[in-house]
């Protein structure tokens, strides 16, 4: 009995020590993820969003120096009184604020001038802001299609220009597009969304080999549309015609929490990641598919708009 005693101890003993260790690694992780942003000048466009928001949770109670961007002051002074209130003054940098709109480009140089005033350089840009449409390409005025382009392309472009001469003066910095999966893989319906995420990650993708031998790292993170909010059931009476086709359009549209999109831009810049991709497998086969096998792709989803044409018809 005395013997056998060791031996059933033997699972718990390792349970625990497994435990501990897994303790001790997420807390160095986390130690790692606050020691490598602190005192870093983090700028962060659309900061009032709810990935924004995250974004400068993270980076603030990891003790950078925050520059959040938005369109609206009174939603900025928000965010800065919620990161304030309960911060260590010792531990955390009060963040500084800064309008801006990719909407209005005649503004983007006065914008990138008050961004460099606050600290005098950028280590690391965080380009977050999007605007997103789901339309018919024949519905789509000139009009709407360079808004898009605007917000999603010419904006976060014409910024990263301004603010990379100092980080090409100083050989360090970091930008880091957060891009829709769609600058990759373009679905039925959304041909300005697509066209303008296609443009911004080639764009982001030449900058990465231009700069790379001033020391700068260029990082793209591609996801699946941010769902804020909690999912809900909906009961579709009948099924639809092509199940293959429906099944891939709902893992394409299968959103990520802003938390955890969050959570990986940082460890992108804590790592220094050049290229990810978080998306479901479904989403992960496409990208593949679409170079391998295009015209299999092609034809499925170009059967599920026939059948969600039809389905519309029939209603």
């Amino acid at each position: 009995m005395i013997m056998a005693l060791p031996s059933v101890l033997v699972l718990p003993v390792l349970i625990v020590v497994a435990a501990g260790v897994y303790y001790v690694y997420t807390e160095v992780m986390h130690f790692m993820s606050k020691s490598l942003v602190q005192n870093k000048v983090v700028v962060i466009t659309d900061a009032v969003s709810g990935l924004g928001t995250e974004c400068a949770q993270l980076f603030h109670k990891g003790g950078a120096r925050l520059v959040l961007c938005g369109s609206n002051w009174d939603k900025l002074e928000s965010l800065y009184d919620a990161l304030t209130n309960d911060a260590d003054p010792r531990e955390t940098f009060a963040p500084k604020l800064v309008i801006l709109d990719f909407s209005n480009m005649d503004s983007m140089e006065d914008v990138v001038g008050e961004v460099l005033e606050c600290y005098g350089y950028v280590d690391v840009l965080v380009c977050n802001s999007s605007m997103k449409l789901k339309a018919p390409v024949q519905s789509v005025s000139l009009e709407l299609d360079k808004n898009i382009m605007d917000m999603n392309y010419f904006g976060p472009s014409t910024l990263v220009k301004g603010l990379l001469p100092p980080m090409i003066s100083r050989r360090s910095g970091h930008i880091v597009l957060v891009n829709s999966i769609q600058g990759r893989l373009a679905i039925p319906f959304r041909s300005s969304y697509a066209a303008s995420k296609h443009a911004v990650q080639a764009f982001f993708e030449c900058l990465r080999a231009e700069v790379e031998e001033y020391g700068i790292v260029v990082s793209t993170v591609s996801h699946t549309f941010i769902n804020a909010s909690d999912p809900a059931t909906v009961e579709e009476p009948t099924p639809p015609p092509n199940r293959l086709a429906a099944f891939i359009k709902s893992q394409l549209t299968h959103g990520v929490r802003p938390s955890v999109l969050a959570n990986e831009i940082m460890q992108t810049v804590n790592r220094k990641r050049k290229e990810v991709v978080l998306a479901h497998p479904i989403p992960r086969v496409a990208l593949y598919v679409r170079s391998l096998l295009p015209h299999f792709l092609f034809a499925v989803v170009a059967a599920g708009v026939k059948d969600s044409v039809l389905t519309v018809q029939m209603q």
